[in-house]
């Protein structure tokens, strides 16, 4: 299985000494497609005024400029360490024992704007930039990205995908039909049985579900293993609209 999550605006500042590296990221394949965006948004920072009109920084934020302008050459840490926020809390990488972080670096993808889908443990600098931004000399970020991590995930071949991307990172490189995937929503029903979507326990609820995965490590190779395994795990799973699951809190 792998589980594809989407990044957070938040970062932690900080890493270790070794660069970004794009051939020692997950799906190498993508290193032109990184190149051409982590080069748009090096030239971007060049003018402040307008790395902050694009980015919609406020003024508070336009410190983060300096994250992109030295993306080449900043320290790096492992993905799931860097970002934080509420999924990223409830995940909580930083206190799983070894053998959990080996599972989520084998198992989960966390596919950020300029780096399209990475490994949970690749080193990546800190940044800015979100899913919906057009950066000066380049077509959108769909366009750069979704052609081409479609097909770096097909040519993967993993045995089932479970999607926990938002739908702005889903749109950035949307699983190929051949590869057997899921895509998950958090959802809760009333009394009167309507469901609706959440937004701060959906992202809550997703890292403390990656993280439940990455400490049970159950082996599971398409959807009806997953189901199987959250009967188990006291986890209530149902089929939603089309062709999605709901996992109802």
């Amino acid at each position: 299985m792998l589980i594809l999550l989407p990044p957070s605006e938040t970062k932690r500042p900080g890493g270790r000494s070794r660069v970004l590296d794009h051939g020692r990221l997950a799906l190498p394949e993508l290193a032109a497609h990184r190149d051409r965006v982590v080069d748009a948004l090096v030239a971007l920072a060049a003018d402040e005024d307008e790395a902050a009109r694009v980015l919609k920084l406020s003024a508070r934020q336009r410190g983060e400029i300096a994250h992109n302008a030295a993306l080449r050459t900043a320290p790096t840490m492992p993905a799931a360490d860097r970002y934080t926020g509420v999924l990223y809390d409830a995940l909580d990488a930083g206190t799983m024992d070894a053998a959990a972080r080996r599972w989520l670096g084998a198992h989960v993808m966390i596919h950020s704007a300029p780096f399209g889908p990475v490994g949970a443990l690749d080193p990546i600098p800190a940044y800015r930039l979100a899913a919906g931004t057009s950066l000066p000399g380049l077509e959108s970020l769909r366009q750069v990205w979704a052609d081409a991590v479609s097909a770096a995930l097909a040519a993967a071949s993993p045995s089932f995908i479970l999607d926990l991307r938002s739908e702005a990172y889903a749109a950035l490189g949307p699983v190929p039909a051949e590869v057997p995937s899921v895509y998950l929503r958090v959802v809760t029903a009333g009394s009167d049985g309507t469901v609706r979507a959440l937004n701060h326990f959906n992202k809550h609820t997703k890292g403390e579900l990656v993280r439940r995965l990455a400490f049970e490590r159950p082996r599971i190779g398409s959807v009806g293993g997953l189901r199987r395994w959250a009967d188990g795990a006291g986890q209530v799973l149902r089929p939603g609209a089309d062709g999605e699951l709901d996992l109802l809190v």
